[in-house]
Parts: structure tokens; C-alpha cells; sequence
């Protein structure tokens, strides 16, 4: 079993803290604070998964350098999980331009991953690096397979046995995974998201067109449990096959879904994932699907016991 194997296994139970540097901005992470860590480690959770949004904050010029500034609030960020003993996936979120035009952004994209890369070489085997997420269209399954084999041959010069997490296109949904091409490279771990049906568990969600259509959508019955056990055993054959392990980077329901749903779902899913062998990251820490109330600072105990078995 390789060292990536390994390293799957340790990330455990995870969830992501969005909202906070995947954002525009120069308040990008202003809501993250020391007690938002010290909750997440107390809660029992051993990963916490860093969507950071580097392309808002790096220049569109050679050398494509990242703003000082922002990389020192990524630095505390990645300091406050490793500091707890959480092991820390630090991500690239919203490369949309890439995705939209891979070939004009690749040099800056490539030029991203070499400051990351460089700037946390000296950094424990906690930190992990999480390639792109969710490439999507027009990006085709062939220009993320090189952009991939690109980025981590980057990554390898400074970085030469760090775990690195990548997945593939179409969101990073399992429908996806027939078309990755991974590198010959075994502390490279596959990732997937899973939301599905999508329709349930985006009901009215703001940031999409016409997502107030799926309101009401329903969720619970045997054959919709059915699905989910049938959609994650494929995703972990395929990897089976490869001899790969999976890290389910992402997954949830909306605030707009009443909370017994919510939680039955979440609990589905996790459930179904350890039981596969995933690791995983929920989504997310306190934003539309929080399972943190950050008002309160506090747990919504029905999300906070599906995930983890505790009230």
C-alpha cells in the first residue's frame, strides 16, 4: 500500500471551512477566526479541507504573483489546523477562468501551483494539496488530464512526496472518473463530490438559475437510498480497480431542505463512505449547507450527529 493510501485513511472525518477564503475581496477570510478551529477539533474531526479562491488575489501578469498580503492569511489559516493536529487540505477553488479557457490561463495556473508548492515545502505531511477543484466544461477530460500531469510534475520539484489530491471533470462527480488519466504517482489520491440528486439537495440554493423549481423536492425512500449506496459503490470500484483510494472532498444539503432530511441524507453518505473505505470532507463548515451555526457558535446537533455521532 502506498504512502497516499495511507495518508486517505488518516485524513478521516473532515469538513470544509468555505466561505472564508474562496471568496473576492480583501476581507477574504475576515469570519475565520482561532475558535472556528478550536471547534472543529474539539467536535471530533480530524481533516479540515482550505478552499482558497488564489486566483481573485494573484496578478494576470508574469510572474503571476499572489498578493502578500492574502498569502499570509492562507499561512494562518494552514498554521491554526496543523497547530490542533488537523491535518489541512489547502485547495484551488474557483479557477473558473482556467476551466473557461484552459490553454490562455495554463501558464498562470502552473505558475500558481509552484508559489504554493515552493512556500510550503518545509510544511509536515498534514498538509495536503488539492489540485482544482470541480474542473468542469468547456474544459474537456483531455485538457485536465494534462493540466494535472502539468501541476503535479510543479508540485514534485519542491514537493517530491507530499500527498496531492486530484479529480475529475464534471464536477468532480463520480460520472466523471471514467475519463481521469492519473499520473504514474503514489501519493496521488482521487477525489469525488457527491450531491446527488442534485435536485434535492440544491433546492433554491441563490447562486443558481432557476434552482427555486426544485423546492419541495423529497427525499428518504428506499429506492432513493438505493441510489446512493449504488452511486458511491461504483465510484469505489472504479478505484478498487486502480488500486486508488478516495477522499469524498465534498458533500451536503442546503439550508432551504428541512433539517430531517438534511440529516438522514448526510447521514447516508457518510455512513456509505466509511463503510467503502472513503475518507471525506463535508460540505460545509458555516455557510448555506453549515453545519455550524456561526451565529450561535454552535453545532447543529442533527447534522453534527450524522456526521459524527454525537449530539
Amino acid at each position: 500500500m502506498g504512502d497516499a493510501q495511507a495518508t486517505t485513511r488518516e485524513l478521516g472525518r473532515g469538513i470544509s471551512l468555505g466561505g472564508a477564503l474562496d471568496v473576492d475581496g480583501d476581507d477574504a477570510g475576515g469570519w475565520l477566526h482561532e475558535r472556528h478551529f478550536d471547534a472543529v477539533r474539539d467536535a471530533g474531526f480530524d481533516t479540515i479541507r482550505l478552499p482558497v479562491k488564489w486566483s481573485a488575489h494573484m496578478a494576470t501578469r508574469r510572474p503571476y504573483l499572489v498578493d502578500a498580503s492574502f498569502l499570509d492569511r492562507v499561512d494562518r489559516a494552514v498554521e491554526c489546523g496543523l497547530r490542533r493536529d488537523l491535518n489541512v487540505v489547502l485547495d484551488v477553488h474557483h479557477f473558473d477562468e482556467l476551466c473557461a479557457e484552459p490553454d490562455r490561463h495554463r501558464e498562470r495556473f502552473l505558475a500558481l501551483w509552484s508559489q504554493i508548492a515552493q512556500r510550503y515545502a518545509g510544511v509536515g505531511a498534514g498538509l495536503c494539496f488539492e489540485t482544482l477543484n470541480e474542473p468542469h466544461e468547456p474544459m474537456t477530460a483531455r485538457e485536465w488530464n494534462d493540466l494535472l500531469a502539468a501541476a503535479l510534475a510543479v508540485i514534485r520539484t519542491s514537493n517530491p512526496t507530499r500527498t496531492v489530491i486530484a479529480g475529475p471533470v464534471l464536477w468532480n462527480t463520480v460520472g466523471g472518473l471514467p475519463s481521469l488519466r492519473l499520473p504514474d504517482d503514489r501519493n496521488l489520491i482521487v477525489t469525488i463530490h457527491y450531491y446527488s440528486p442534485f435536485e434535492f439537495t440544491h433546492q433554491g440554493a441563490s447562486w443558481l438559475e432557476d434552482a427555486d423549481r426544485w423546492l419541495g423536492t423529497t427525499w428518504g425512500t428506499e429506492s432513493d437510498r438505493a441510489r446512493v449506496r449504488t452511486e458511491l459503490a461504483r465510484a469505489s470500484a472504479w478505484a478498487r480497480d486502480r488500486d486508488r483510494r478516495l477522499f469524498l472532498g465534498e458533500f451536503g444539503v442546503c439550508a432551504n431542505v428541512g433539517m430531517a432530511a438534511r440529516s438522514a441524507w448526510t447521514a447516508l453518505v457518510r455512513a456509505e463512505a466509511e463503510r467503502l473505505g472513503m475518507s471525506w470532507a463535508y460540505w460545509d463548515f458555516g455557510t448555506d449547507f453549515g453545519a455550524f451555526d456561526l451565529t450561535r457558535h454552535a453545532w447543529r446537533a442533527p447534522l453534527r450527529e450524522a456526521l459524527l455521532g454525537t449530539g
